[in-house]
């Protein structure tokens, strides 16, 4: 794939930023005004990478890794230091304005909603701004009402909606306009689990129909397992990893979590427990196998362990278990998105030491 055939084209794109080395006290503050004493930081450093039409990929790192900088390129916001960009053939801060017409954007809790109107009077609004058609305009509400009921939704007030009815409203209101790339920021964030099964069948669907290429932030796995195929994992500025979801995981393939219940039935669950016995598990493993590297975890009334089994087997590891403690239950898993990306982080952090 080239420059041509990518609908997201970065080539060796750094952004830098300089930073004022602040000094401490009211004596600093002055000194700061007149300093020149800066340090830069790169945020993003040589990223690289080409991104299809139609494609949905997760774009994912910790915080301050560098996503938001990234994305706040592409969408032509800032500048970057040096590198080539480009989104539907367009260099976005130079074309910022027929950029903006060509994407949509979610950023989190930030709504592009107007508070106080009926959700259809935001969507008039934006029908203007974006110069739709009444022909798209009626098509893009004909197909909405095609994927979930918006009935109810249409003359409420956006300051009268839930958190999820909002969410659920700016991503409709981000394809709107049948944009090219839409971006979406955390945007399940602090939902229950309906509404966010809800909101990735209605991502997965209007990407479907539409062949609209969505680039998706989040820390949220589910909604990466749910939705992409592909995950671009930044980490200091810098691309660690860029495929397929599952060539991620066949990376860690000798990887098995072990999930044990160590509470009788009716036992109250408290963080105490847990503790106590994540405590307990750490201590036997510790001493009995010191040669191999265990991960652990606690979740509700399960403590968890991953496992490589290039070190040690699990089997041996839950007789051993079985031997030393009262397991009430056992759960054996496959590695999880989220860990697999957890060890990513580990080894680049240690790799840096």
């Amino acid at each position: 794939m080239d420059k041509s055939e990518s609908i997201i084209y970065l080539k060796d794109v750094m952004k830098e930023f300089k930073i004022l080395n602040r000094h401490e006290g009211l004596k600093g503050s002055f000194r700061d005004m007149f300093s020149r004493d800066y340090k830069t930081i790169k945020a993003v450093n040589q990223v690289s990478l080409e991104i299809a039409p139609g494609e949905i990929v997760g774009y994912l790192g910790p915080n301050g890794a560098g996503k938001s900088t990234t994305i706040k390129m592409m969408t032509g916001v800032l500048e970057p230091t040096s590198g080539e960009i480009y989104v539907n053939g367009k260099v976005p801060y130079k074309n910022r304005e027929a950029n903006a017409q060509n994407i949509g954007v979610v950023f989190g809790q930030r709504s592009q909603l107007w508070w106080a109107l009926p959700l259809v009077e935001s969507f008039k609004i934006l029908k203007d701004i974006y110069r739709i058609s009444d022909k798209d305009y009626k098509d893009m509400l004909e197909l909405y009402g095609s994927m979930i009921d918006m009935s109810a939704l249409y003359s409420k007030p956006v300051r009268q909606m839930s958190l999820g009815q909002r969410t659920l409203s700016d991503i409709l209101a981000a394809f709107l306009h049948n944009p090219a790339v839409v971006f979406l920021d955390e945007p399940t964030i602090g939902l229950d689990v309906s509404m966010k099964a809800k909101i990735r069948n209605l991502i997965s669907s209007l990407n479907q129909e539409k062949n609209t290429t969505v680039i998706l932030t989040t820390h949220d796995m589910g909604d990466v397992d749910a939705l992409c195929k592909r995950i671009i994992i930044i980490d200091k500025g810098t691309m660690l990893y860029d495929n397929h979801i599952e060539n991620l995981r066949s990376f860690f393939g000798a990887y098995r979590t072990l999930k044990l219940n160590l509470n009788k039935r009716h036992e109250e669950v408290t963080e105490k427990v847990q503790t106590e016995n994540l405590k307990k598990v750490r201590e036997l493993l510790t001493e009995k196998f010191a040669q191999a590297t265990f991960t652990y975890d606690t979740d509700e009334e399960w403590v968890s362990i991953l496992i490589d089994e290039s070190q040690v087997p699990l089997m041996k590891v839950l007789s051993f278990l079985q031997e030393q403690l009262k397991i009430y239950d056992v759960r054996l898993e496959e590695i999880s998105t989220e860990s697999v990306i957890k060890k990513i982080y580990e080894n680049n952090e240690n790799s840096e030491k």
